[in-house]
């Protein structure tokens, strides 16, 4: 298991981003030979993620303030512009896994055709799209939202419980 790569973000523009949380990108986190739609929707089912899609990341700015949330690369490869305007570009391919904290930014600048994402949120938590600057409570909320007992990957003993425990 090897350990994620871990990016803080302070707010860019109108995109808050996490005020503690850093984004967690894990490089070929499933082997070439693995890495599809159904590998990821199997891991992160067994670490209790739910909410589970298969879809694209959207072409326009937004965060969410009501979940943290995983994103498995099981298809193609982009360039996504984390932790919003201001951000930084990754650049992402099958195999690849990122996990947002609530709050995190970010957008797709471009992908290839057989760009296919897998996407998830821990027990409790739903996605909800926000395109514009976060209200005060909207901040308190991205703030106190409950770290998920699992990492996506990796279970309870994965590097997220940690790490994020850490920050």
């Amino acid at each position: 298991m090897r350990e994620p790569e871990c990016m803080k973000f302070q707010p860019s523009e109108w995109v808050p981003n996490h005020p503690r949380l850093p984004v967690l990108l894990y490089r070929q986190a499933l082997s070439a030979a693995e890495s599809d739609a159904a590998a990821f929707e199997r891991r992160f089912a067994a670490a209790g993620w739910q909410g589970l899609w298969r879809n694209g990341v959207f072409s326009y700015q937004h965060y969410h303030i009501g979940a943290h949330e995983v994103l498995g690369i099981a298809g193609g490869n982009a360039k996504l512009l984390i932790g919003g305007p201001d951000g930084v570009v990754l650049k992402v391919g099958a195999g690849d896994c990122l996990v947002l904290p609530a709050g995190t930014g970010h957008r797709n600048l471009g992908s290839s055709d057989a760009f296919l994402v897998v996407g998830g949120y821990p027990p409790g938590q739903t996605a909800d799209i926000q395109t514009r600057a976060a209200s005060t409570s909207a901040l308190q909320t991205i703030a106190n939202l409950p770290l998920p007992a699992t990492d996506p990957l990796h279970g309870a003993d994965g590097p997220l419980t940690r790490l994020w425990k850490e920050a």
